[in-house]
């Protein structure tokens, strides 16, 4: 066998037992990208070359292993059982991308005996995730206990406070103490990662903090609740009542047996909140967002807006002005040829508007097992190879207090469904009142199959009228509404829903 068949030979064996590249072996051992592969087509080095390669190969194979990244988790439920799961199935493809075995040494959960479907023979166990974090047999934290509160935040505070690295899923923990929290890991040299905190397994977080460059962001909009998503898909594509899917959806595990905090909004606006102070520098201002959730949507609202060309989506919009930063939480009537129209189901999806790039739309699946522990693993895979930067993508230090917007200053057009009592005068005096506030009327629709009783007990007959306005400031819809309310000609409170042009 000549010199450069077994040169060549000893290289392609070095790459198949290490699982690199041909052309991460180019940029480590040989210094060209394009090594390997033009020695695979005939390209002979010089001699001195290959010395120096083999000489770099040995040296390779002599340096000591890097030790492993002693991973501890806290909380085993759907996504922490994920997680292990794919940390034992994968560990020996994730060792030969980062160069280092990642395991898990230790975990925290409250009940031991629960078949997870995971081998937890091997690995020590811990009743406090105080303690687990704190422990010096883990190299890294993860926190998948949830709350904004309790264990999940002293445990946090825990790991923090030494220096050690924390991933963590928890929404609503960052949306309350993610400035303090950050400057903690900043204090301290510790990194906190906190991908799967929003949009489950679309990296938007990563995106946001170290793929945009100076790009900057002037709006953030986007499904952010796949419960919600789910429930008002099947409203529209089935024909069916906001129960009845609800009901479902629980029953599927789309939904907790409480669904307040997905169906109610909260949820959407803690995802908001973070990512608003991610695009716009800001404090993370979670008391400061108009959340309203999808309770009130009926099947008059659903075949209305479909008629229009419109779907009824929740949406978190973010967006920056001369005023301040508006945040908001509410039912949207977006086109049906929008991006987002077609984001259905249990999907989510995020947009960004920058000066750059104008518009990215990032989508997949926002939450269970898989996707969120997809996430949870790239923000660990990025601490182990060292990756470093600041928790809400500038330093604590440097992020501005949080200047609100006045909600009521929003302009576009708006759906509005009355229940308007069958007498005379009625619809006369409700086009005067948005006559006389300067409101220009779309399209009046009163249709029998529009038929909503809700609040309308004991008070007569009423008919279902909906009114589609031109573009108008919000507060200007209010107090129309306020003072047709006043002239008793209508029952219940009135539907209200933003047309968004996205």
């Amino acid at each position: 066998m000549s010199d450069i068949q077994s040169f060549r030979d000893a290289i392609e064996a070095f790459i198949t037992a290490r699982g690199w590249t041909a052309t991460r072996f180019g940029r480590q051992i040989a210094g060209d990208p394009l090594f390997v592969f033009d020695l695979r087509e005939g390209r002979e080095p010089r001699s001195d070359t290959r010395a120096r390669i083999l000489k770099a190969m040995q040296e390779q194979a002599e340096a000591p292993a890097a030790p492993p990244l002693r991973i501890g988790v806290a909380g085993l439920g759907n996504v922490g059982a994920t997680l292990v799961r794919i940390l034992q199935k994968d560990g020996g493809e994730l060792t030969r991308k980062i160069g280092r075995a990642v395991t898990v040494t230790a975990v925290c959960a409250r009940n031991r005996s629960r078949d997870r479907g995971i081998d937890l023979s091997s690995v020590q166990w811990f009743d406090d995730p105080v303690a687990l974090a704190k422990s010096d047999g883990i190299d890294l934290f993860v926190e998948l206990i949830g709350g904004e509160d309790g264990p999940a935040l002293a445990a946090v505070r825990a790991a923090l406070e030494i220096g050690r690295p924390v991933v963590t899923a928890n929404k609503a923990l960052l949306a309350r103490h993610g400035v303090a929290l950050a400057r903690l890991a900043e204090d301290n040299n510790a990194q906190l990662g906190f991908e799967a905190a929003v949009a489950g397994g679309i990296p938007v977080i990563k995106t946001l903090r170290e793929g945009l460059g100076s790009a900057r962001i002037a709006r953030v909009y986007g499904i952010m609740n796949g419960t919600c998503n789910y429930i008002l898909t099947r409203m529209g594509n089935e024909g069916i009542g906001f129960a009845e899917c609800l009901a479902d959806a629980q029953r599927l595990g789309y939904a907790e047996a409480d669904p307040t905090f997905d169906v109610g909004g909260f949820d959407t606006a803690h995802k908001l909140a973070i990512l608003a102070s991610l695009c716009f520098g800001c404090e993370i201002a979670p008391d400061e967002i108009f959340v309203e959730g999808i309770t009130r949507i009926t099947q008059a609202d659903i075949k209305v807006a479909g008629d229009l060309g419109y779907k009824i989506k929740l949406l978190g919009i973010a967006q920056r002005s001369a005023d301040g930063i508006e945040q908001r939480v509410h039912p949207t009537l977006v086109p049906k040829g929008s991006a987002l129209a077609g984001v259905d189901g249990v999907m989510n999806a995020v947009a960004l508007e920058t000066d750059h790039v104008h518009e990215l739309l990032l989508a997949g699946p926002g939450a269970g097992g898989p996707p969120t522990a997809s996430s949870v693993l790239s923000d660990i895979l990025d601490i182990a190879r060292g990756t470093r930067v600041p928790p809400l993508g500038v330093p604590s230090q440097e992020l501005t207090p949080y200047r609100q917007a006045p909600m009521k200053a929003h302009e576009g057009g708006y759906y509005i469904r009355l229940n308007v009592k069958d007498v005379p005068g009625a619809f006369a005096a409700i086009a005067s009142r948005m006559g006389s506030a300067g409101i220009s009327l779309e399209s009046v629709i009163q249709r029998s199959d529009l038929r909503v009783t809700d609040g309308a007990a004991g008070e007569g007959e009423t008919r279902t009228v909906v009114l589609i306005t031109h573009s108008t400031m919000e507060q200007t819809v209010r107090e129309a509404l306020a003072l047709i309310a006043a002239d008793g000609f209508i029952v219940g409170v009135p539907q209200l829903i933003r047309i968004e042009a996205l």
